[in-house]
């Protein structure tokens, strides 16, 4: 999908879904955060688990997104970033929706410029890990919420849900 397609569809509100979709629907109730410069996003899942090791992140960033949203499971870790400014303009480049991370990320006051929906737990300077260590195209559970690779992920003020 093109940037500008991406641009004209409208994100339906997370809690028009959940009035919609009842129990059905699975709602993170993990709080995160507002990081980036679009606040409501939605795409297909791509999943990673990884733990204070960015490496999948950055490799898989750096792939053509195609308006899907990347979700992390950092295991609530906000000890090291996950993704910064540099990773967060990649994903920018090559056409992905959004990116939330069950941890931390960096180079915040960048994040919120670029026009890319970011949702982490927190933040913190530190870098990473680049060992590669983790798994992509897996299901990852957080904040009672199961993204499955190729599901439907919609993020917006009031929270991140996972269409049935």
């Amino acid at each position: 999908m093109s940037e500008t397609a991406q641009m004209v569809q409208p994100v339906p509100a997370t809690a028009d879904l959940a009035d919609e979709h009842g129990e059905a629907l699975q709602s993170c109730d993990v709080q995160l955060r507002q990081y980036g410069g679009v606040a409501a996003f939605a795409g297909p899942a791509a999943t990673i688990r990884c733990f204070e090791d960015n490496a999948l992140v950055k490799a898989r960033l750096a792939e053509p997104g195609e308006g899907r949203v990347l979700v992390v499971d950092g295991g609530g870790s906000v000890r090291t970033a996950l993704m910064g400014d540099l990773i967060a303009a990649s994903a920018v480049e090559n056409g992905w929706a959004g990116v939330v991370i069950h941890g931390g990320v960096r180079d915040t006051a960048v994040l919120r410029t670029l026009p890319l929906g970011i949702k982490a737990l927190g933040s913190n300077p530190r870098k990473s890990a680049k060992d590669g260590a983790g798994e992509r195209d897996v299901p990852v559970t957080f904040g009672g919420a199961t993204f499955m690779p190729g599901a439907t992920v919609v993020s917006d003020d009031d929270g991140v849900v996972v269409l049935p």
